[in-house]
């Protein structure tokens, strides 16, 4: 589909603005048309996504990983102590959570397989169990107050990419060529 593709242009050209990536590895791009969360059930594809709140033009996490294996769905969130600002969880596929061994609250958002926002809970606090959201097809655990900051709501959409990161070439230190006299900018001395 077009959509898909321009969507993800879309999202990339805002990459700029984020935080510098110049020092991360070249990822290959998150393509929905292939990417399906129960294909990679057992060993999971890994690696980190950014989330953007594409329907209020807001980030929501630049640095998420991806839990989308037996071992990583299972453990989560559990044994940290907090979330970075920046950081958050993707938990393929999953439509409920529990926060049973947790040492903190976050927030949580339930998006659907368009990464369209079927339910977000604010500061769930440990021991607790959120319950299966039918609509949902995974979970994104965030630091506590993302949602209330990024005004996520119920029906927005998400765009949710693997960086692109790329080396900024240098410019070297070009030898500049006085300007010819007679001319505007002159460099020689009136």
């Amino acid at each position: 589909c077009n959509v898909d593709s321009s969507r993800r242009r879309y999202s990339r050209s805002l990459l700029p603005f984020g935080p510098d990536l110049s020092d991360e590895k070249e990822i290959a791009p998150l393509d929905r048309r292939t990417f399906h969360p129960r294909r990679s059930l057992m060993f999971g594809t890994s690696g980190q996504v950014f989330v953007y709140n594409k329907t209020k033009e807001t980030f929501l996490a630049f640095r998420v990983n991806i839990a989308d294996s037996v071992p990583s769905r299972l453990v989560g969130l559990l044994g940290k102590r907090s979330l970075k600002p920046d950081s958050g969880v993707w938990i393929v596929p999953a439509n409920a959570i529990h926060t049973i061994g947790m040492l903190f609250a976050f927030d949580v958002v339930m998006i659907d397989k368009a990464f369209k926002v079927v339910s977000v809970k604010e500061m769930v606090k440990p021991f607790r169990i959120i319950l299966p959201n039918l609509r949902a097809e995974s979970v994104i655990e965030l630091p506590a107050h993302t949602i209330f900051r990024s005004r996520t709501e119920v029906g927005d959409e998400l765009v949710i990419d693997r960086y692109e990161a790329r080396k900024i070439p240098r410019l070297d230190k070009a030898v500049q060529e006085p300007d010819p006299p007679g001319q505007l900018g002159a460099s020689e001395p009136s």
